[in-house]
């Protein structure tokens, strides 16, 4: 099972020029369609006199959402050489946007795909690769009195706690890497065995 993803730290530009046409080349971190809409949105107002905004996502922790378009340039001269660009650098949760100043000599699609697979790599090798762990959110729910036990769990597992409570009954939030989740249940069952009073609920139920 995958634990991890990589992706990009931050925004980040390039600029390639060719026969008098700029392309202006931006990657950033995205988790959703939103998100990508309000790039897109952004960039367009911001560059409005540009000719063509081709661009190419990934999503997902499973790389499941991807989409290359070309914006009115030639069938896949401009969108596929930008996808090429995330995928082979093996990425998710990236959006890169190319945007094209026609100089007034047409590129050739050979051209074209060229001066779309070079901005995007600029934009991308101008950004910082990073690794995430891929988790699920999990809630803790236990008397005081079995505060010890809940926390031998925590270290044991590796467990990234991100809230806590205590009123009458503990809570505990925790991450749990996906690739643990099961040894976690596990654990937890041979301790409800042992009559402990130690309940753990998804976060998303």
């Amino acid at each position: 099972m995958q634990d991890s993803f990589l992706t990009i730290a931050k925004y980040s530009e390039g600029l390639y020029k060719e026969k008098g046409s700029k392309f202006l080349a931006f990657a950033c971190p995205v988790s959703s369609e939103e998100e990508i809409k309000a790039r897109l949105d952004e960039l367009r107002k911001k560059y409005y006199d540009a000719r063509h905004y081709c661009y190419a996502y990934i999503y997902g922790n499973g790389y499941e959402h991807f989409r290359a378009n070309d914006d009115g340039e030639p069938n896949h001269s401009a969108g596929d050489p930008i996808l090429g660009q995330i995928k082979s650098k093996e990425l998710t949760n990236v959006l890169v946007v190319v945007i094209r100043y026609f100089g007034g000599t047409k590129l050739g699609v050979s051209g074209l795909i060229n001066a779309y697979k070079t901005a995007a790599a600029k934009a991308l090798n101008a950004n910082k690769i990073i690794e995430c762990a891929i988790t699920k959110s999990f809630r803790f729910v236990f008397p005081y009195d079995e505060m010890n036990e809940v926390m031998k769990l925590v270290k044991d597992l590796g467990l990234k706690i991100t809230n806590q409570g205590f009123e009458n009954q503990c809570t505990l939030d925790v991450e749990v890497i996906v690739s643990k989740v099961d040894h976690l249940h596990t654990k937890l069952q041979l301790l409800q065995d042992l009559g402990r009073s130690i309940k753990l609920r998804s976060q998303f139920d």
